[in-house]
């Protein structure tokens, strides 16, 4: 059973995020939530001002999932600390591993 905050979409899967901006580091720091309200939480070093924050998100993500940056889109939340990403390319059971490997 896969994690509340990853969903299968056509080409590739969601993630929904929490982020907390301007941390020392960017890594997942856990989850969010419960259940189908669940999100990823990640912090980022990268402070809210002027899209920094969602910039060092894309090229967090583009890394963690080996994929190339294009291929992370912020489809949600270009303002709020919820977020939702599509990863194109990324099945459901990848994406699991990936998320339960930065744990």
């Amino acid at each position: 059973m896969s994690a509340g905050f990853i969903r299968a979409a056509a080409g590739g899967v969601t993630l929904a995020v929490r982020a907390q901006p301007g941390a020392k580091k960017t890594a997942i720091v856990g989850v969010y939530g419960e259940g189908p309200a669940a999100q990823l939480k990640i912090q980022v070093h990268a402070p809210p001002i002027e899209g920094r924050a969602n910039d060092a998100l894309i090229r967090f993500l583009a890394e963690s999932f080996d994929l190339p940056p294009r291929s992370v889109e912020l489809i949600s939340g270009t303002s709020s600390r919820s977020k939702v990403f599509l990863l194109r390319g990324v099945t459901v059971g990848q994406a699991e591993v990936m998320v339960a490997a930065q744990r």
